[in-house]
């Protein structure tokens, strides 16, 4: 049995599990999905997740779903694309440039519409079939809209989406389109789109951004897959990118259930690297406050986390303490120069994700972190996502003028 519950641990109130809610009917806060531990023991759990990987079930086959023991539980169809099980890929060239020895990229990024949200959004996609939902929708710089998009049209459902004008990726656009979502552009920025999307009338759309807590469900389960990888040790550090902080939200979820529900010992500590254009938590941070005040024109060219006000940002504080971690920012030259790094190690990844590296060589520099620690960096975007940015950084001093026949 699951239910849904204020995620304000001092408020206590408590949801039907299928509820329509995002947000806590008495204190506003948001909601997340409370799950009970599970029937069999973590030894066991932890072969019955692995010999998953065998079968060619659809719920086996996702990286999600073969999870499912810390699920929600749905006797119909789930919806699913086969995400999840994207691997660990050891870091070369990238560690050499941070200058640290032991760090693994968890690229969220190989997932089939090309980044994280897919991970949500088949659990969120399923979550609304059952409701016999009509019509799905999100506020979005992207990625959610693609997610969104695909997951829908494989459930059945019409998706719209709301990007902010001129501020999404032309491929990630295209993406929306390609997948069959109906594209509402809104003047201003994501959290703009967000706030439109919020106050529309239309009872009959069923929300989907991160806000919604079966989307948290679905992204947890990257980190019960990472700590599979890792043979249930835990990293020394975790790097997150934070835009609107679901993702950190969901993973420190993660942590708190494995430690509760026995499948470790240890958690890593967390860092949530946010570009220094669009940083409300990590002002937060430094200046120690307890309420978090938004960034009113965001502007990074890291656009999949281009968020002034992120509406995850209590869930993700108290990842951070949870793990003992720390939040940062760190420049748009400076994840450039990240994203290079990742380039050249032959993996890829789109701005935000670059976040990562450029935080691991600001740690080491300031002596916050040792170079023999062993640390896992999420990458939660395709190198594909962003060509635009690509090309104009690099462009000019890559590509060489076309060859006449006197020079052959």
């Amino acid at each position: 049995m699951t239910y849904l519950q204020c995620s304000a641990r001092h408020c206590g109130t408590t949801l039907d599990a299928h509820d329509r809610a995002l947000a806590c009917p008495r204190c506003g806060d948001l909601l997340e999905v409370a799950v009970k531990p599970p029937a069999l023991e973590p030894s066991d759990l932890k072969v019955l997740w692995r010999e998953r990987r065998e079968s060619w079930e659809p719920q086996d086959a996702s990286g999600v779903w073969r999870f499912r023991e810390v699920l929600p539980t749905y006797e119909s169809e789930i919806v699913t694309l086969g995400e999840g099980n994207v691997p660990l890929v050891r870091a070369r060239k990238s560690a050499q440039w941070a200058g640290v020895r032991n760090l693994h990229f968890k690229h969220l990024g190989w997932n089939p519409t090309g980044s994280f949200k897919d991970l949500g959004m088949t659990a969120g996609m399923t979550e609304a079939r059952f409701l016999g939902t009509k019509t799905v929708a999100c506020a979005s710089t992207g990625n959610t809209a693609a997610a969104l998009a695909a997951y829908a049209a494989r459930g059945g459902m019409a998706a719209r989406v709301y990007l902010p004008a001129g501020q999404a990726s032309a491929n990630k656009l295209a993406q929306a389109l390609d997948y069959g979502a109906e594209v509402v552009q809104i003047a201003g920025s994501f959290d703009d789109a967000l706030n439109e999307l919020l106050a529309a009338a239309d009872r009959d759309l069923y929300f989907l951004n991160s806000i919604n807590p079966f989307r948290i469900e679905g992204q947890k389960t990257a980190m019960f897959e990472l700590m599979e990888q890792f043979g249930w040790r835990a990293p020394d550090f975790l790097m997150v990118p934070g835009g609107n902080l679901g993702n950190s939200s969901a993973f420190g979820k993660a942590f708190m259930e494995m430690k509760r529900f026995g499948l470790i010992e240890q958690v890593p500590r967390m860092v949530i690297v946010q570009a220094e254009g669009a940083n409300p938590l990590a002002r937060l941070w430094r200046s120690q406050g307890v309420e978090l005040q938004a960034v009113p024109e965001p502007e990074t060219v890291a656009t999949a986390i281009r968020i002034g006000n992120p509406r995850s940002w209590k869930k993700a504080l108290e990842a951070i303490e949870f793990t003992g971690g720390l939040v940062m920012d760190v420049t748009d030259e400076e994840l450039g120069e990240a994203k290079e790094a990742i380039g050249r190690d032959g993996i890829g990844c789109e701005p935000a994700s670059a976040t990562t590296l450029a935080g691991i060589r600001k740690l080491l520099q300031a002596r916050e972190l040792d170079r023999e620690a062993s640390i896992a960096a999420v990458l939660t975007g395709h190198v594909l996502k962003d060509t635009d940015y690509i090309i104009k950084r690099q462009g000019r001093n890559k590509m060489r003028e076309p060859l006449t026949v006197a020079t052959l």
